[in-house]
């Protein structure tokens, strides 16, 4: 305890969800310990230069009641090359922490894994769950499967408490990826050939995503030491819609056109961008019941969240 306050340790506490996350558990009462890669010169901030199985993380737990483990390798331009470097950090990496986490005597351990450990898209199939037979895609996705599994036996053999959490697309201010793609892309205007796609994908608020971290944190299930949720914004939407309601957010008109779906899949599949086909073609739903089971209701509407993204950026 710090202060009388419970501790908590938060690893990619400078990166994009940390920086939302942190200050929210501030907010809630929490004495936040900031996991950094190199010095920032705030407070309580601990320097991990790396992470990986030879980590020492023995004065960084010291006194810490839960970890909330966000830091992860993303992206590597040279995906192939890099198995390794997923392994170290994503896997090897998660686990070396939650076990000296568990030795520590830390209570709750949240780690934010990914949907893509179910795949890129069910199009044709019922909404993923969290039951689901994983198929994750990718070295990042298998690589958090792989995290997943280490920590359920983990949370079998200690008394730690963990939760894993697979979020979809995460959007907010200083996001990265698509969706400082599709912003960049509204704010000038450029035409997008996505008008004549019909799918339906699940978006997650950063808002939404700290407010499900807190609550979690608050409220974990005393008849299980192991959960994983899927969680998303309550609104599952088009990707021409998302466009549309994030052009709207923006004070900009939509620039829309029609492409034969089937046109544009072949088109990116040409140009190798496979990724972006699963990511802005096709579905990815996901059945929330198991999240809103728990008391947690989605914080901000997908609306609000995009104004609250863009409004920030402005700032």
């Amino acid at each position: 305890m710090s202060e009388g306050k419970p501790v908590v340790l938060v690893t990619g506490a400078s990166g994009f969800v940390g920086r939302h996350v942190v200050p929210a558990l501030a907010r809630q009462g929490w004495s936040v310990r900031r996991a950094v890669r190199g010095p920032e010169g705030i407070d309580d901030e601990v320097v991990i230069e790396t992470i990986g199985p030879e980590t020492d993380w023995q004065a960084a737990l010291e006194g810490v009641d839960a970890v909330v483990h966000l830091a992860a390798r993303v992206h590597h331009k040279h995906e192939e090359h890099a198995v390794q470097l997923y392994r170290n950090v994503n896997i090897a990496g998660t686990l070396h922490l939650a076990r000296s986490a568990a030795t520590a005597g830390v209570r709750q351990f949240i780690f934010v894994s990914t949907v893509l450990v179910h795949g890129r898209s069910n199009e044709g199939r019922a909404p993923f769950s969290e039951d689901d037979i994983l198929t994750p895609r990718g070295l990042y996705g298998m690589s958090k499967a792989a995290a997943e599994a280490g920590l359920r036996t983990l949370a079998r053999d200690s008394a730690i408490t963990i939760s894993v959490i697979r979020p979809p697309l995460v959007y907010g201010a200083g996001a990265k990826g698509n969706f400082a793609l599709l912003t960049r892309a509204v704010n000038l205007g450029l035409p997008l050939p996505f008008a004549a796609i019909r799918n339906h994908r699940a978006f997650l608020a950063v808002q939404n995503l700290s407010s499900f971290i807190l609550h979690r944190l608050a409220h974990p299930d005393p008849a299980s030491n192991f959960e994983i949720f899927l969680v998303a914004d309550r609104e599952q939407v088009s990707t021409p819609e998302f466009i549309e309601r994030l052009a709207m957010a923006a004070g900009k008109s939509p620039r829309l056109f029609r492409v034969p779906p089937e046109l544009l899949s072949t088109l990116l599949g040409v140009i190798g961008q496979q990724d972006t086909h699963d990511s802005l073609i096709g579905s990815l739903e996901l059945n929330l019941a198991r999240a809103i089971a728990t008391g947690w209701q989605p914080q901000v509407s997908l609306d609000e969240g995009l104004r609250l993204a863009l409004s920030a950026q402005d700032s």
